[in-house]
């Protein structure tokens, strides 16, 4: 596999008091993650985008992704929505840019949240989605392609999936876990594959389709 392919990973936002800062951060697990399936992590900055301007119109940001010629997107968790609007922002470029382009995007946790939005969806509060592990319900078609227990660490879920999207598993109490674009190299789970002890291959295998795809 050539690992001239370069993953474009969003990054989260903290505010560091003491510093008097804000720092786009993200978990180291989550670049060893993309290096063990073969390609280049690019963390990609919040601070390129004009909040005074549209989601289309974000010269800064779309020059960056063209100069670095970045191949596919990894949009990460951390972060509410709504609560950080350079991400927001950043985030609802990428996924316009990426539609344009037919670039391949991983949605992980508020990844996944953040492309539901973006396709019309409904964030909701949930109950006992923080710090624990569930099991993952699927049809036969989709069974071989997951594990059956996940790691989950949110408290939104889309109350239902977006019609341009498929289900590809819920969660034991019935809220959707993963998903699956209809036409775009698009696919979205709500649990964190890095936050694993061991990095569980097949989530790793799904992700290479995923960016082969959109080659």
């Amino acid at each position: 596999m050539s690992r001239k392919i370069k993953i474009g990973i969003t990054q989260r936002v903290d505010k560091v008091d003491s510093y008097n800062e804000y720092r786009d951060a993200l978990d180291q697990k989550m670049i060893d993650w993309v290096v063990d399936a073969g390609f280049i992590p690019i963390p990609i900055p919040n601070t390129l985008v004009d909040l005074d301007s549209s989601d289309e119109s974000q010269p800064r940001l779309g020059g960056w992704l063209r100069e670095l010629n970045i191949n596919a997107l990894i949009l990460s968790g951390g972060n509410d929505i709504g609560n950080v609007p350079q991400r927001d922002l950043t985030e609802n470029y990428l996924l316009a840019w990426a539609e344009r382009n037919m670039v391949p995007v991983l949605g992980i946790c508020r990844g996944m949240q953040m492309m539901g939005v973006y396709a019309g969806g409904k964030l909701i509060e949930v109950e006992g989605h923080v710090k624990t592990r569930h099991q993952l319900q699927f049809d036969d078609h989709n069974r071989e392609k997951f594990v059956e227990s996940v790691n989950s660490y949110h408290n939104q879920v889309l109350e239902n999936c977006p019609d341009s999207f498929k289900v590809l598993a819920k969660s034991d109490d019935g809220n959707l876990e993963a998903m699956v674009h209809k036409y775009l190299p698009w696919e979205a789970w709500m649990w964190h594959p890095e936050r694993e002890t061991v990095f569980v291959k097949n989530f790793q295998e799904r992700f290479k389709d995923l960016v082969h795809h959109g080659k």
